[in-house]
């Protein structure tokens, strides 16, 4: 099958993204802005310094200077256009998983895509192959031919692992196509599913989903329905052992984690965080928690939030997931955010992050993060934008669009916040969103995922492809693995695995969304596999195809 689309002759050729020295670059970079995050954590930080949106010009720009006049011993590789495979002089040793799923000898696979640039984020697997599917599992990696019933060729694309997005809202049966034509195979939300997690399961395996689908328990909910509690309440012992017993049951049921939101339900005392922290442990999964806190305005305050989420990592030993850090815990302070989880991690505590890359979060103007949101986050209402429209809000309009209770982007996360965090090595991509009609959304619904390598891996070369794409395969396929062994063989392109796989050309790919109109698909993504079975080819979706599984914890 041939491509009939004319492809963009490259430009000035770029630094090479993936060259090992710029590699070190990058975590230079971070480790930079961790040592940011140290000093001002010891009050050397200028606070008449801060941007409107809080975070330091000299931040960014000091990282990059720290990384350029550092003293590694250079790398030399050949220069190439962004997107070009390297070319290793070692013969090709193709990743396995397991390897009684190669392909036997004198058989044929069904599918085989040819020429492509193969990356696994996982084994650091970068070079022209070709690979071979068998039903749903990857069965053969090559650079020689593969006997198959159908040949796809890929030249000049990259065939990498489906992407997950682990922060996805719940599958809806509308905004899931768009996430297939931003690349995803897999969307898992961690920020919690309002439903019974048997019934949420069984409903959409029975209506059928062209990816694969779950989520968190979102204590929330069952807070009001097993406790009644509003989220201003906190409960009393009686109400809090219901609640656990609750959240344990739906967990049973399929759910792959416990999510708490003390922002949005200030009712959630530390010590109920707590426990959700020693549930989560008992059985086997990950806490995923939206903090506490979004400004720097006293009394209380991100570092606060942030202080409270290692805290509850260090006294049950669960695995704490921060829910985007760019827009709650790290705003206008991501170095130091950034070194608060890194000295988590150093010392032994289990904890992860993740971020979409928007400069701007959206919600409804009467929830409590709005509550004094000039004199929190430092914006006017010329950084406010009601979804479904292009036009910014002004003193005249707001009341009218709050009473509606809108919902509305705020034009209040700093660029520099993005560009540190995209580079740290716990960061995962994660939308916290999917599309629903009438499309007023956030655009983040349907372009995050081409937006990231389109944005920060392409355009502004901050981090590499590989590392675009680690950041939304390998890393949430480890993260959710901890309760579902399903995830294991996702997130990768290894002999073995499962034939998750999005293909995508990496000189176009590129996010077309808006707070406008964000019911715009993404360009660039030109083949998407879920479980072996074609969703998206070159025509576009192929919206007959429903072969989306459920993933479900271990206990479930």
């Amino acid at each position: 099958m041939s491509d009939p689309r004319p492809r963009p002759t490259p430009g000035p050729t770029p630094k090479d993204p993936n060259d090992p020295l710029n590699y070190v670059v990058d975590r230079r970079k971070v480790m930079f802005g961790l040592s940011f995050g140290a000093m001002a954590a010891a009050g050397t930080r200028h606070l008449d310094n801060l941007t409107p949106g809080g975070q330091p010009e000299e931040v960014v720009a000091g990282a990059i200077e720290e990384a350029a006049d550092a003293g590694d011993t250079p790398i030399t590789t050949e220069p190439r256009a962004f997107g070009e495979a390297p070319t290793p002089a070692e013969p090709l040793e193709a990743p396995v998983l397991d390897e009684t799923a190669r392909l036997a000898p004198g058989q044929n696979a069904d599918v085989v895509f040819t020429g492509g640039r193969v990356i696994d984020p996982d084994t650091g697997f970068d070079r022209i192959a070709n690979v071979g599917l068998v039903g749903s599992t990857i069965v053969e990696i090559s650079d020689q031919p593969i006997p198959a019933t159908q040949t796809i060729p890929i030249d000049g694309r990259v065939l990498s692992p489906g992407f997950i997005d682990m922060l996805g809202s719940a599958v809806n049966g509308y905004g899931e196509w768009w996430k297939i034509a931003d690349g995803v195979t897999t969307n898992v939300d961690m920020h919690g599913i309002r439903k019974d997690s048997a019934e949420f399961l069984r409903e959409w395996s029975d209506a059928g989903v062209p990816l694969n689908f779950g989520g968190a328990v979102h204590t929330s909910f069952v807070r009001q329905q097993a406790a009644g509690l509003d989220i201003f309440q906190s409960p009393d012992a009686p109400q809090l052992t219901n609640i656990r017993t609750a959240v344990e049951a739906q967990v049973r049921g399929g759910f792959l984690g416990v999510h708490s939101q003390p922002e949005y339900a200030p009712g959630v005392s530390p010590d109920e965080l707590l426990q959700m922290g020693e549930l989560a442990v008992s059985l086997g999964v990950p806490l995923s928690v939206h903090a506490r806190f979004s400004d720097n305005q006293a009394p209380g305050i991100q570092a606060d939030a942030m202080t409270e989420l290692v805290d509850v990592a260090r006294k049950t030993g669960c695995h704490v997931h921060i829910e985007h850090l760019n827009s709650t815990g790290g705003t206008g302070r991501m170095a130091e955010a950034l070194a608060e989880v890194q000295g988590a991690l150093d010392e032994g505590l289990q904890m992860t992050a993740c971020m979409y890359p928007y400069d701007f979060w959206a919600t409804y103007l009467k929830a409590a993060r709005f509550d004094d949101w000039q004199s929190k986050y430092g914006i006017s209402y010329d950084s406010l934008q009601v979804a479904g429209t292009n036009e910014r809000l002004t003193a005249e309009t707001y009341e009218a669009a709050r009473d509606a209770n809108a919902l509305t982007a705020a034009f209040a996360i700093p660029a520099g916040d993005l560009d540190l965090a995209i580079q740290a090595p716990f960061m995962m991509i994660g939308s916290d969103a999917i599309l629903e009609r009438p499309h007023n959304n956030h655009p983040r619904s349907t372009g995050c995922f081409a937006r990231t390598i389109s944005f920060f891996a392409r355009e502004k070369e901050i981090i590499s492809l590989p590392q675009a794409l680690a950041m939304m395969t390998i890393r949430p396929a480890n993260l959710l693995s901890i309760s579902s062994p399903q995830m294991l063989r996702k997130g990768r392109i290894q002999i073995g695995a499962d034939a998750d796989i999005t293909v995508f050309d990496p000189l176009t790919i590129q996010d077309q969304s808006t707070i406008e109109n964000p019911a715009q698909e993404s360009i660039g993504v030109d083949y998407v596999y879920v479980n072996g079975t074609e969703v998206r080819n070159l025509s576009g979706n192929v919206t007959t195809s429903l072969p989306g599984t459920a993933i479900m914890s271990t206990i479930a």
